[in-house]
């Protein structure tokens, strides 16, 4: 069986709002991150525009990791990490993301974080906006529908490739760009609020106003790369998918319709955009059955060819089933919000969320054949509640197992032929949930000391998938055991 190339990128992945905590401190202004209470899988996040009194969000906390950059940086050091994907959030250099100046304590802080990263080793892997968007920029101009907002964000990442132009090579324009394309994403990745809104999992929705902020936050991405690129030609730009495989039912022929049709529409229709520089025939047959109107000017046309990626990257940690016989096949899962019918072939987490190792291996030949550049997997893992014994030691062989079993598929689609160059596992350091804003629902090979409201020392102890995941990147990925 093939092995990974030499140089291939082992690392771990965390986003700013979601690890950093220190939510307004050195002149970072709010962002939309801080208006989302805690939540669990049986509760769902509260969103707003302005905070409740009484109410925990949880990531004016989080892991703390705006103060303990440092000593997280020797842990992974210390696990053998090539690379540590990681975010700027937005609003530590533009607080209101409109501002007239960059904040400089915020310019200065990453500039401390990627240069430490640059002297151990580890390259860093930027994501330049994770669902962090300045919150002003909801408030004043509703969000990504306005297109003045593609110049703040261009601005803001100009500021930040000629700061950073010595210290980063590897760039994402967007988290999960993708996730935009379903009402879920309207609040977090487009900016859309609507007054009277409660909860995350239940927004209004109003498709127009979804497909008009996806359509400028590609144009942004598109204008972005192109100006990085001119400030420096050695930087590579990359697409970050939320990749959700599917799979029919049934071999019913109305099945395999339905998963071909979303597949395409919510799993590749931004990367062919990313990638190819143009909106593909299926989104626009999509937009006309859906009495969308989506006008773009030539020069927008031309930026989208311009602009694009050079690499693909995406997030993976389950496939769902489709069917068209609804009546039929009831039992539904609920994981990742992102639903589907129950597959009886997968066992569920805690969080049911199922386990699909395969469907791994699948995803990246399909990735592959589709646009032959290569691949990364910037997000995978399992969420899972951690005990800890009395010695500070955790034993997570779950999580082992459960990495285990994708790294085995990744070395088998290597071996199928597929350019993957890299591997970074969602949450390397234990951090709060997007989904649900837990801090119980742990995905590190790091502990944080820390619950759901904040409570904790923030000591970092390591579990026995620390140790493990340091032997799998000595052994570039042949010793699993």
């Amino acid at each position: 069986m093939a092995e990974f190339k030499d140089g291939f990128l082992w690392g771990g992945a965390t986003a700013a709002n979601q690890y950093e905590g220190a939510y307004l401190e050195d002149g970072k202004g709010m962002s939309v991150a801080d208006v989302m209470s805690v939540g669990s899988h049986q509760q769902p996040r509260r969103i707003g525009v302005e905070r409740e009194e009484g109410v925990v969000y949880p990531y004016d906390f989080a892991s703390d990791g705006y103060h303990r950059y440092s000593e997280d940086c020797a842990l992974l050091k210390e696990m053998g990490f090539t690379c540590y994907r990681m975010s700027i959030a937005w609003a530590r250099i533009f607080p209101n993301g409109d501002d007239a100046k960059p904040n400089e304590a915020g310019l200065r802080h990453y500039e401390r974080v990627f240069s430490e990263l640059r002297e151990v080793g580890i390259e860093p892997v930027v994501t330049l906006s994770h669902n962090e968007l300045p919150l002003n920029i909801v408030t004043s101009y509703g969000g990504w529908g306005d297109k003045r907002v593609i110049d703040m964000y261009v601005r803001y990442c100009i500021t930040v490739f000629d700061r950073y132009r010595d210290l980063v090579r590897y760039w994402l324009p967007f988290n999960e760009v993708n996730n935009l394309l379903l009402p879920l994403g309207a609040f977090i990745q487009g900016g859309i609020y609507h007054d009277g809104t409660e909860y995350f999992t239940a927004q209004p929705d109003y498709l127009q106003e979804r497909i008009d902020a996806l359509n400028n936050v590609l144009i942004a991405s598109a204008r972005a790369v192109k100006a990085g690129r001119d400030i420096n030609p050695d930087f590579h730009f990359g697409t970050m998918i939320c990749h959700i495989t599917q799979y029919p039912r049934t071999c019913c022929p109305e099945d395999q319709l339905l998963v071909q049709a979303d597949d395409l529409y919510r799993n590749c229709m931004c990367s062919d955009v990313m990638l190819r520089g143009e909106y593909p025939y299926y989104a626009w047959t999509y937009f006309r059955r859906h009495g969308i109107e989506l006008e773009l000017s030539d020069e927008e046309r031309a930026d989208l060819k311009a602009g694009t990626c050079d690499f693909y990257t995406f997030s993976y940690y389950q496939s769902i089933c489709q069917t068209t016989r609804e009546d039929e096949f009831t039992d539904q899962t609920s994981g990742n919000i992102m639903g589907g019918v129950r597959n009886p072939y997968l066992e569920l987490t805690d969080w049911d969320w199922p386990i699909d190792p395969v469907g791994l291996r699948y995803t990246l030949n399909k990735v592959y054949d589709r646009y032959r550049v290569p691949v990364m997997i910037t997000e995978n893992g399992l969420g899972a509640v951690d005990a800890v014994e009395e010695d500070c030691s955790i034993h997570d062989s779950y999580r082992i197992d459960y990495l285990r079993r994708h790294i085995e598929e990744m070395r088998k689609a290597v071996d199928d032929g597929v350019d993957l160059i890299g591997y970074t596992p969602w949450g390397c350091i234990d951090l709060v949930s997007v989904s649900t804003g837990e801090m119980k629902k742990r995905y590190g090979f790091i502990y944080v000391d820390a619950d759901d409201e904040g409570n904790g020392t923030f000591d970092r102890y390591r579990k026995d998938s620390f140790y493990w995941y340091k032997k799998v990147i000595a052994s570039n990925g042949e010793d699993l055991d």
